[in-house]
């Protein structure tokens, strides 16, 4: 095959925010520097949210000060309201990525408003993209497969959703198991019904693995078509908000999979698994995804983990 996956590596920003273990500034810019070095081209690099809520995304000018753009190269900035698109351009990021909820429980735990309110801030924010200019917005349709709060999320909901966001105008839409409750089929069925519901819409997929059905659920999106894909080295990840939540599905483990199956990325495994490894010493604890635990095959292709702390 010579069809490329798009992988958006989201491990400094979804990654690190669950974290117990507080990194220092220069440990973040260190990361994502690392993760340019593995071939990263999209990162979801900071948060503008309030630290005191999330204390491990402070810093986030400063990381962006510290990282000049790279041509071809676009640092993402999580937004959640327009204070937050506020900072998101002072800040110069190449693409603002903005969250919504599907459900009411989730969002007024997560963001302190209601889904509806949250889709009124992508609209003011889009509105305000198109009168004063700014970058690309993509949008973020959290617990689209399951609410820790409300429970099931049905289909009819988020399809009704992806359409009011498309309505708005957004370069990308993604749907996101927040939690991990996704199957395959699953996954092939609100592709399809987020296709109809806005056909012309880029999508994205967003998956954890928190009960060991991410990487199925990735296969099941390549194979309905998707092209973009979220992921974090080391499998890192989790909500602070949503209890239980683990990590996304691990960059080294998608790209092993993606590649093996002769698809394109732009990663180089060696170096995911080597940052992996930097990364679970820094947190103190071994990397979740497996590649960076068994190491790639054959084993000339990448090496193991003791040969990359070596």
């Amino acid at each position: 095959m010579s069809r490329r996956i798009e992988i958006v590596e989201v491990g400094p920003r979804d990654g690190l925010q669950n974290e117990k273990t507080l990194l220092e500034t220069g440990q973040k810019i260190e990361f994502i520097e690392r993760l340019r070095a593995c071939g990263a081209r999209r990162i979801e690099t900071v948060s503008f949210v309030n630290p005191r809520r999330v204390p491990q995304m402070a810093g986030a000018e400063e990381i962006m000060a510290a990282l000049p753009a790279l041509p071809g190269e676009s640092r993402i900035g999580l937004v959640l309201n327009e204070r937050g698109w506020d900072r998101c351009l002072a800040a110069g990021c190449e693409e603002a990525n903005v969250v919504v909820c599907a459900t009411d429980g989730f969002g007024i735990r997560n963001q302190g408003a209601s889904t509806a309110e949250q889709v009124a801030a992508l609209a003011a924010i889009a509105r305000r993209r198109e009168l004063e200019g700014g970058p690309p917005i993509s949008a973020t349709l959290s617990v689209a497969f399951g609410c820790p709060f409300d429970g099931e999320v049905s289909e009819a909901r988020v399809a009704a959703l992806v359409a009011e966001i498309d309505a708005i105008g957004v370069a990308e839409i993604a749907l996101a198991d927040t939690i991990g409750v996704a199957d395959p089929w699953t996954v092939r069925s609100r592709i399809e019904a987020a296709r109809k519901a806005a056909p012309g819409a880029k999508l994205r997929m967003h998956f954890h693995d928190t009960r060991n059905t991410g990487l199925a659920n990735a296969f099941a999106a390549v194979e309905a078509g998707i092209d973009v894909l979220d992921a974090s080295c080391g499998g890192l990840g989790g909500c602070p908000f949503a209890p239980a939540a683990t990590g996304n599905i691990g960059t080294e483990d998608l790209v092993y999979m993606l590649e093996r199956g002769g698809f394109e990325t732009t990663y180089d495994l060696d170096k995911l698994i080597e940052t992996a490894t930097w990364m679970s010493g820094l947190l103190g604890k071994p990397p979740a995804a497996s590649v960076s635990r068994a190491g790639g095959f054959p084993a000339s292709a990448a090496r193991t983990p003791e040969q990359a702390s070596a």
